[in-house]
């Protein structure tokens, strides 16, 4: 039987029947069942060379499936791997089989099955990685009784990782206040998910000052750029801003007065290279706090020919929720 590839070569996405070098390399042989659509891979998809670091490369960020071969992991263990250059500097999940260290391979919770935990893929686990960044900042500081806990903002809300970090954040106890370009057309899944307010993505997207009225106890910012520089400027004293985007630019050109004169603390997210340890706890706050169902409603799976539709919306501004691709 002949299995397929997605793969990105000079001429654009292609699908192409399998051979053994897509894999990759790695002590550990996974057959893979499901991987998902990131921005990253969307980017990926598009032949954006800052994100694929050669030509050909098969994209894909995620793979989820189960271990055939391991010095260290059970035949038949159900594994992802998010992250680790997987997709970029080396070969994805877009492909039946995937080689890669066991060190860098993530045993799922029993809570989850291959097409959830590739619904979560790395936008939930960043958002995981998010959410215990602000708790782990906010915790200490309302043990010690510096203030109550505020409103948390999420920027980029209607993404893969916004709205996972919404309905997480919301989950654990936090007011939410989710931020948009497209209210009326997402408002309400957004407070379905447990959003508190909407709040119109245009009040973040010019220049203001370096600081401002403070409205939020902490922040999860996807956009990067004058949105998080406005977000920054508008959190109260000792709060946490988890930065893990940059839909709206890489720059930051603000000042360090909120880190300052507020004691704001930016929490750089890393989700390719963080250590197993947090990527385990993330994954363990995945099995305590998402909610699968809400996370199966926005989800929706699709083909290879689907996952290279999927990217050109991503690109476009005009997707949401999660997309699944059956491999």
């Amino acid at each position: 039987m002949t299995h397929s590839t997605l793969i990105v070569t000079e001429s654009g996405p292609q699908i192409v029947d399998t051979v053994a070098e897509h894999a990759g390399e790695g002590d550990t042989l996974i057959q893979v069942s499901h991987s998902s659509v990131n921005y990253k891979d969307a980017m990926a998809l598009d032949g954006n060379r800052g994100v694929l670091r050669n030509l050909p490369t098969v994209p894909g960020i995620d793979a989820v499936g189960t271990v055939v071969s391991s010095p260290t992991l059970e035949e038949g263990t159900l594994v992802t791997v998010n992250g680790f250059g997987i997709g970029e500097r080396r070969n994805g999940g877009f492909t039946p089989q995937l080689r890669i260290d066991a060190s860098q391979v993530t045993v799922l919770p029993s809570l989850f099955d291959a097409p959830t935990a590739a619904a979560i893929g790395t936008a939930g686990y960043t958002a995981a990685l998010c959410v215990a960044g602000v708790e782990r900042t906010l915790y200490p500081l309302d043990t010690l009784g510096v203030k109550e806990r505020g409103p948390i903002l999420v920027t980029g809300a209607t993404g893969g990782v916004g709205s996972i970090a919404v309905q997480l954040l919301a989950a654990r106890g936090f007011t939410v206040h989710a931020v948009t370009g497209r209210a009326e057309e997402h408002g309400d899944w957004l407070r379905s998910l447990g959003a508190a307010e909407i709040v119109d993505r245009a009040e973040f997207a010019e220049p203001g000052k370096p600081l401002q009225r403070t409205a939020y106890a902490g922040l999860v910012d996807t956009l990067g750029s004058t949105p998080l520089v406005n977000a920054l400027a508008r959190l109260e004293w000792g709060a946490p801003a988890a930065a893990c985007g940059l839909a709206a630019g890489p720059d930051l050109k603000g000042t360090v007065l909120p880190f300052i004169l507020r004691g704001v603390q930016l929490i750089g997210i890393n989700s390719v290279d963080t250590p197993a340890p947090l990527r385990a706890e993330a994954w363990e706050l995945l099995a305590e706090s998402l909610d699968v169902d809400a996370l199966r409603a926005s989800t929706r799976t699709v083909s290879f020919e689907g996952a290279i539709e999927v990217g050109r919306e991503l690109l476009q501004g005009t997707a949401h929720g999660r997309t699944v691709v059956e491999v």
